[in-house]
């Protein structure tokens, strides 16, 4: 691991049982960065937009990277890609579609919208697991983001 540990990661996934498995699978390769968490569309909202005056007890974050399910509950995923990309104060961190669509048509789309990968969940534990440390290789330990001031 990197100079990157204490970048925070977001994971937008409603199936607590993916979301576990994705924990599980990180923990085992040893990545320290903070998980968040939304379970829909509009929590990523709530959590990306709340402003500090806001929230006294909850403490903002600005993800280094987002990992992003398209088929939510509430604003789905390809709504989500297209706001925060959409806005110059989100627009720069990678957002990292993590789906069960191979959906030509879904890639498509999600690139145009500004996705910066898409990452198919495969059924199989043992790609799973590849998938996931090809994720963790380049986006928490290679890529280097733009810098923040």
């Amino acid at each position: 691991m990197t100079t990157k540990l204490h970048e925070p990661l977001l994971v937008v996934e409603d199936s607590n049982e993916d979301f576990r498995m994705l924990q599980r699978l990180m923990r085992r390769m040893a990545v320290q960065n903070p998980i968040h968490r939304c379970t829909n569309g509009d929590e990523v909202l709530e959590l990306l937009y709340q402003h500090k005056s806001d929230c006294h007890s909850k403490v903002v974050i600005r993800p280094s990277v987002i990992l992003l399910d398209l088929n939510l509950p509430g604003i789905d995923g390809r709504d989500i890609l297209e706001r925060l990309k959409q806005d110059m104060s989100f627009k720069e961190i990678p957002i990292i579609v993590f789906t069960t669509s191979s959906n030509p048509k879904d890639i498509e789309l999600c690139y145009q919208k500004g996705a910066n990968g898409y990452l198919v969940k495969p059924m199989d534990a043992q790609e799973l697991k590849k998938t996931i440390q090809a994720f963790v290789d380049y986006w928490l330990e290679t890529n280097t983001p733009p810098h923040r001031y």
